[in-house]
């Protein structure tokens, strides 16, 4: 049977973990779909890109923001 620290632990971890883990999850979801809708990559570079964070699951999606991700053409207003 689990005492009360173990038990408040256990549920700390579960309430801090579930978070970010769902979060994790929206990322890799959000950058599958953006490869996916890139007008700027070839049929290629796209299948390419989408077998990448398919298997690399969360580094792939990081691989894919920070270097096939379209950047923007245009500046902000103001800048």
């Amino acid at each position: 049977m689990l005492g009360g620290v173990e038990f408040l632990l256990i549920l700390l971890a579960i309430l801090l973990l579930l978070p970010i883990g769902l979060a994790l999850v929206a990322f890799w979801i959000w950058m599958l779909i953006e490869a996916l809708q890139n007008k700027g990559l070839s049929d290629g570079e796209k299948i390419a890109w989408v077998l990448v964070i398919v298997l690399l699951h969360f580094l792939g999606a990081l691989l894919y923001f920070f270097v096939g991700h379209p950047k923007r053409k245009n500046p902000l207003p103001g800048n």
